[in-house]
């Protein structure tokens, strides 16, 4: 018999262990009690009576049906390939030998994946995503680095099944583009791109420099949680903000409403701006508005651990030499790291095609541990 059916039948017994502790740190039990609580709930007369609420709640269900169904799938993938070794052994059959390789590595990497998840614990890591994309000093160049990162992250979030939505899109004067603001949407988008939050550096060889010299670009991503809990003490009246109404303008075609319905909001105590030009109206680019601004304001609010919303200044990150949070260098080597865990690749054309993964698992993983690499 083929040697490595033993491999991989003791790399299976191997990962029975990792498996069952997947289930207690999924909370399993918890996770099942709490879909027959949900599914009651459903069941209970006027249940769509209020038909915001009672979505929400149909939407939670459905995401702890996938977390139940996807833990069960892979303990019945580990039944089917030890299956597998005890056939190839009965009957000395080495045929089935690809098959048990491929499904091992997709139960590999399901539960690398699921282990991710479980370090999800934060209260908004779950959400939707708020992504703001701003070019720092240097005009062309930093607007140009500021697009790379734009069409990195939509790759990312095309590959891994989401759905972005364009909120509001400022082109470059040249080429590039100086802000955008997309929604990222679908389970966990959050949670697994708060890391991504911070600036980022590039080092190449300029395109529009005609003496081909090295140039150094910043630009910052910002990352928050799309939140709509209603439960949230925070308020927003028509005083505490400016709004200002302009023409749409952007990344053309279809994404943008080119007419005077472009809304943007400044938030007087503390500074923030948030713009919206996507929607059809002005009222409901205003009412993205003012959900963004109340994301950000209860964001900060947690993050800094403040007791009220008043308590937030106006304090703006400075995109310049750092504060990087990864450097991208394009030459006279290729090298992709980041500065807080040490991740590192020289593959830096599947970075920006979207391959964001192993940072992002690095991250979660550095922030359960605590082990992070001094800068």
């Amino acid at each position: 018999m083929n040697i490595e059916f033993d491999t991989y039948r003791q790399r299976l017994n191997e990962a029975k262990p990792i498996l069952d502790a997947l289930a207690e740190s999924l909370n399993l039990e918890g996770l099942k009690n709490e879909l027959e609580r949900l599914h009651a709930m459903q069941e209970a007369p006027g249940f769509w009576d209020n038909p915001e609420k009672s979505q929400q709640i149909v939407v939670k269900a459905r995401q702890i049906e996938n977390k139940i169904e996807h833990y069960e799938k892979m303990c019945a993938n580990w039944e089917d390939l030890m299956t597998i070794c005890e056939m190839a052994a009965e009957e000395d059959d080495d045929s089935m030998l690809g098959e048990l390789k491929e499904g091992y590595d997709r139960l590999a990497g399901d539960m690398e994946r699921c282990r991710l998840e479980t370090l999800l614990t934060g209260s908004y890591d779950g959400n939707n995503a708020l992504v703001s994309f701003h070019a720092g000093a240097g005009g062309t160049e930093a607007q140009d680095w500021c697009q790379m990162l734009y069409r990195m992250y939509t790759r990312w979030a095309e590959a891994h099944g989401y759905t972005y939505k364009i909120l509001d899109y400022l082109e470059g004067d040249e080429a590039g583009l100086k802000s955008a603001d997309i929604l990222i949407e679908g389970e966990n988008a959050y949670g697994f791109l708060k890391g991504e939050n911070g600036v980022h550096r590039l080092v190449r060889v300029s395109p529009f420099d005609a003496n081909a010299r090295r140039q150094t670009s910043f630009a910052a991503i910002e990352v928050i949680p799309d939140i709509q809990d209603d439960s949230q003490d925070v308020e927003i009246k028509p005083e505490d903000y400016e709004m200002q109404v302009f023409r749409s303008s952007g990344a053309g075609g279809q994404h943008i409403n080119k007419t005077s319905s472009a809304v943007r909001l400044i938030h007087k105590a503390t500074g923030i701006v948030v713009s919206c030009q996507t929607e059809r109206s002005q009222f409901q680019n205003k009412e993205t508005c003012l959900r963004m601004l109340r994301s950000k304001l209860v964001e900060i609010k947690e993050r800094e651990h403040l007791d009220k919303i008043s308590d937030i200044k106006g304090v703006q990150q400075k995109i310049e030499w750092g504060s990087q949070i990864r450097n991208y260098v394009f030459m006279p080597y290729t090298l992709v790291k980041d500065t807080r865990t040490g991740c590192e690749t020289s593959n830096v054309n599947a970075v920006m095609d979207g391959a964001l993964d192993p940072f992002i698992d690095a991250y979660l993983t550095c922030a359960a541990t605590g082990n992070w690499v001094t800068k």
